[in-house]
């Protein structure tokens, strides 16, 4: 089943952070989108920025950052023409097992889900290889026992034009907040432009919680990377 995006986005307060891997309509460029929203004043206090290799998050306002583990870190670093966008810090890691000669996997068998009990938030990563190819993963928690680190690992070789595919950290709001389950869903993927996207997407997450969005189409031929920022702190 392909869902729509927008009613995945619209009908759900609070899916946390979401990555979004599929390819465009007319099979040339690689989607990629990364998401971050927030419920308390330190997760809201945020804004994505570009870097030489990426983005990351830093504080919108530095006197209000209470505590900047697990909320400052970089979502997307470029290793040559791949790309890898995560939802912390795990980033770095599968930057630095590829770097070393390994897979993605290499690295995140030595991480877990983030240590925020009760909510145990799950580590959700992925990677965009310069042919299109995506993989997706996600570190959770074994229904909120933290004694057993679930590792899923979902990889696509031939992306089909037109969709994609989009995980979470949550499945809804709640307290504690219940992980995501089941497969990254799959959806459509009808703009044609990072902008086009970014607006859709940017449109549909809730208001009172959405925090900050990236949107890249990446041009399989050339590599050549189309990207949007939005912030909700300017």
């Amino acid at each position: 089943m392909i869902n729509d995006i927008k009613k995945l986005l619209s009908e759900n307060t609070y899916p946390g952070r979401g990555i979004v891997l599929g390819r465009s309509r007319d099979d040339k460029k690689a989607v990629i989108a990364y998401f971050i929203m927030g419920r308390s004043q330190n997760s809201r206090n945020r804004v994505f920025e570009r870097t030489e290799d990426g983005i990351r998050t830093r504080a919108f306002d530095e006197s209000k950052m209470s505590d900047p583990s697990l909320i400052i870190y970089h979502p997307v670093r470029k290793v040559g023409r791949t790309t890898v966008v995560t939802n912390g810090d795990q980033t770095d890691t599968i930057r630095d097992a590829m770097l070393s000669g390994h897979c993605y996997r290499h690295g995140l068998h030595t991480r877990t889900f983030e240590p925020d009990g009760p909510n145990w938030t799950p580590r959700i990563s992925g990677v965009v290889e310069p042919d299109g190819k995506y993989a997706l993963s996600i570190l959770k928690s074994m229904d909120g026992d933290p004694t057993c680190c679930c590792r899923y690992f979902y990889e696509y070789d031939r992306p089909i034009p037109g969709t994609g595919h989009f995980i979470h950290t949550y499945k809804r709001d709640g307290d504690p907040i219940p992980s995501f389950d089941g497969e990254p869903e799959r959806v459509a993927i009808e703009a044609e432009t990072a902008a086009e996207f970014a607006k859709l997407l940017w449109e549909n997450l809730n208001a009172d919680n959405k925090v900050s969005l990236y949107v890249s189409c990446i041009d399989i031929a050339t590599g050549k990377d189309d990207s949007v920022i939005i912030n909700k702190n300017v």
